[in-house]
């Protein structure tokens, strides 16, 4: 299940929520307020990967993809 991030209009709590993508248009209760004026907020998706850049990740990585990252 994907992990949804959520602002109340109510009381202006920020609440994360797991949903199953069939509900994930309804809206959830605030955890704070129980209000259900809630709206889901654009996030940002993280990627696995190496934090490294530049000649360091270039020196460091393998053409065969061993390590298990992305590359």
């Amino acid at each position: 299940m994907p992990l949804y991030e959520y602002h109340c209009n109510n009381c202006g709590e920020e609440f994360e929520k797991m949903v199953r993508f069939s509900e994930a248009d309804r809206a959830p209760l605030c955890p704070t307020c129980q209000s259900t004026d809630t709206k889901k907020k654009i996030s940002a998706f993280a990627s696995v990967g190496s934090a490294q850049s530049g000649a360091a990740a270039s020196a460091n990585s393998s053409s065969c993809g061993s390590r298990g990252g992305f590359s």
